[in-house]
């Protein structure tokens, strides 16, 4: 585990426990078995959709993007706000958002199988 996905656990103790798995050079981050947020190169990317994504907006953070052959990726995480790392309050917000999107997701996700 890397140094800053052990502090990712402090920070976001007030949230609840968050597992960390490796995953393509990173790390997903997970509450309760629904990733929330991805580390990559100790940079924290939470969650997004069309109920939160408000918050990153106004903030200017960047989506998550990585190249895929000559094709520029993007997928619905943003970059978490740089002051969240400081403030355990503000990381569980924002943790709390981004879990929500998660869990709307796996709704979502579940109501369209039972559809097919």
């Amino acid at each position: 585990m890397s140094e800053f996905v052990d502090y990712l656990h402090e920070m976001l103790e007030s949230f609840g426990p968050i597992g960390a798995r490796k995953m393509f050079g990173g790390y997903g981050l997970y509450h309760q078995g629904l990733m929330f947020g991805l580390v990559s190169r100790d940079t924290l990317y939470l969650k997004a959709d069309e109920e939160n994504a408000h918050h990153f907006e106004a903030e200017g953070l960047d989506k998550f993007e990585y190249r895929k052959g000559d094709k520029l990726m993007n997928i619905a995480y943003y970059r978490a706000p740089a002051e969240i790392l400081e403030d355990r309050e503000q990381a569980a917000l924002w943790a709390r958002r981004a879990y929500e999107a998660a869990l709307r997701a796996a709704k979502s996700k579940a109501a369209k199988s039972k559809r097919s």
